[in-house]
């Protein structure tokens, strides 16, 4: 089955789901119209289904790879990347400054949701230039913005992140790549990073690193560490790509999935530098550049159920094996346990696909109103969408496997690669544990303040539908007050029992917000959108109360166990 954009599901959350309405009446924003917001959701699609989906397979079957110290692409990489580039895909919510269209976030994350679906190894490129545009406009000189962003925007030139070393994984303050001052005010960068997506093509004029080091005054850990713009090709005197920098790409990793997006080992032998943003402020400039990718990660997750999920229902349509109760065609989608995994599957991807555009809306929000309380909102979904977004894309791409039979073991098929390529996204831009402690501890500073004005949001919500909807509204309600019961157990707590929970703790507020969506969907009178509504609430809400009780259990019983104890 040919992928196809889900347009009415966007069009859907947007218009009646996550408040869209509230963006498009900011005075930054008045530009998103709905004539606006539907032509540009419309050519995304033609482009994610006509461009990149045949792509898919390719990459998976070519993979990219290094020939004489160059990087070679996919057959069909190229073409595609350039449709993105000449469509202005990359700038879409870059400021008009430097050539982009100065559009909500919001709608750069429905982009790209169809991009991820369609070919996630290709859909990577863009994702890391625009979190580099983001970076860039926040935290570089004037200089810097007026050479790199419009060459990042149109696509002539791509950006790259540079944190991770062989030693220091997670653990960036380790690192050990060093930026010594040249009388010019450039800098020399030394150092090896390993894992770096997109690191090198052979369609862009350049490739634009923000590399993380230390400067000789840098103190240790991570507020010692500095950002550098480190090119490919140095600029000359007109902004064009001039002498080759001292980088190289030493090595491509061999990985399980995205085998058309080439993953490298960097080596900066005194390559020259510029220093972007204050000197041992590297993470904060970084930070900007990584929290845009930790949004961007969860919507790939979300992408790839999306498609795991067509290919999955496009089989369970057509193969007939064994008897069905229900008659019919024969097909296995009649099935009661084919149609429970489908039936799920479905409304997980609606679930969080409006925790991730909410999350968008919350930033475009803080951006167009500089409202503290909508900053707080973006922030506290952030580690939500990023960690439940790929845990989803994870589950669901497991389960589309489930439905093929021994079908989706058989790599032919397809639907193994949706499982191999999403199963990164839970590692990168932050462990999704890493996440999860973030949301317990960083956002919870304000003890809790955020999260609380969240679920008033949602128990006032299933009050008002009580009436309607009774037998949805209640649970929704106690779920929500659960979950308000169990912050305030949270934020009481030192950071060891904080900890040992957070990922149970992230799962169930998923779940509660999963159904606040939910409710308020089937709350709109459509048959489908409440009977979808009824699957989540009662079959898959319910997994809020295990993970709360989970965290309650706190970090003693996990240290009860000796490292021998686990290795006996």
């Amino acid at each position: 089955m040919p992928y196809r954009a889900p347009l009415r599901d966007f069009a859907f959350l947007l218009d009646q789901i996550v408040g869209f309405d509230q963006v498009r009446a900011t005075e930054r924003f008045t530009e998103a119209t709905p004539e606006t917001t539907q032509a540009i959701l419309t050519e995304a699609a033609r482009l994610a289904e006509e461009i990149m989906a045949p792509l898919q397979r390719v990459g998976d079957l070519h993979p990219a790879r290094l020939e004489n110290g160059v990087v070679r692409t996919p057959p069909g990489f190229a073409e595609a990347f350039g449709a993105i580039a000449e469509g202005g895909w990359l700038g879409l919510a870059a400021s008009p400054d430097h050539g982009g269209m100065g559009l909500p976030q919001t709608l750069a994350t429905a982009v790209n949701d169809m991009m991820a679906s369609a070919c996630l190894a290709l859909q990577l490129a863009p994702l890391m230039a625009q979190g580099q545009i983001e970076a860039l406009e926040h935290h570089a000189s004037a200089e810097i913005k007026a050479l790199y962003l419009p060459k990042l925007v149109s696509g002539e030139w791509l950006g790259t992140m540079n944190l991770t070393e062989p030693h220091a994984g997670s653990d960036v303050g380790a690192l050990r790549t060093k930026a010594e001052p040249n009388e010019d005010g450039s800098y020399a960068i030394t150092g090896q990073k390993i894992f770096i997506s997109w690191a090198d093509n052979d369609f862009t004029e350049n490739v634009c690193h923000l590399v993380l080091a230390r400067l000789p005054d840098g103190g240790e850990g991570t507020r010692g560490i500095s950002l550098f713009m480190v090119p490919k090709f140095i600029p000359d005197a007109t902004g064009n790509p001039g002498t080759r920098n001292s980088l190289r790409v030493i090595s491509l990793e061999h990985k399980l999935g995205l085998h058309g997006s080439p993953t490298a080992v960097m080596e900066y032998d005194r390559a020259t530098g510029w220093l972007v943003g204050a000197p041992h402020k590297g993470m904060a400039a970084m930070f900007t550049m990584m929290n845009n990718a930790r949004v961007g990660v969860g919507v790939q997750g979300i992408g790839v159920a999306e498609g795991a999920y067509q290919q999955a229902l496009a089989y369970a349509l057509d193969r007939r094996q064994g008897k069905t109760p229900q008659g019919g065609s024969g097909a296995i989608i009649a099935h009661a346990d084919v149609r429970r995994m489908l039936a799920q599957i479905k409304a997980e991807i609606f679930a969080i696909r409006a925790i991730a555009l909410a999350n968008s809306t919350a930033i475009d929000m803080a951006s167009a109103t500089g409202f503290e309380e909508w900053a707080a909102r973006a922030a506290l979904l952030t580690p939500i969408t990023k960690a439940h977004g790929t845990d989803i894309g994870v589950e669901t791409a497991g389960m589309g496997i489930q439905i093929h039979g021994g079908m989706g073991f058989i790599e032919e098929t397809g639907a193994a690669q949706y499982l191999r390529d999403v199963r990164v996204t839970t590692i990168y831009e932050g462990t999704n544990g890493i996440q999860a402690m973030d949301l317990v501890g960083r956002k919870m500073m304000d003890g809790g303040e955020a999260a609380f004005r969240l679920l008033q949001e949602i128990e006032d919500g299933a009050e008002a539908a009580r009436a309607q909807l009774p037998d949805l509204a209640e649970p929704v309600w106690q779920a929500a007050e659960s979950l308000r019961e169990a912050t305030e157990w949270l934020v009481a707590q030192e950071m060891p029992d904080r900890f040992a929970g957070a990922t149970c703790y992230l799962r169930a507020f998923a779940r509660v917000l999963g159904a606040h969506y939910h409710l308020k969907a089937a709350q709109t009178g459509e048959d489908a959108r409440r009977a979808l509504a009824q699957v989540f609430i009662t079959r898959i809400l319910p997994d809020h109360a295990a993970c709360l009780a989970a965290l309650r259990a706190g970090a003693e019983g996990l240290y009860a166990l000796s490292d021998e104890d686990l290795a006996a």
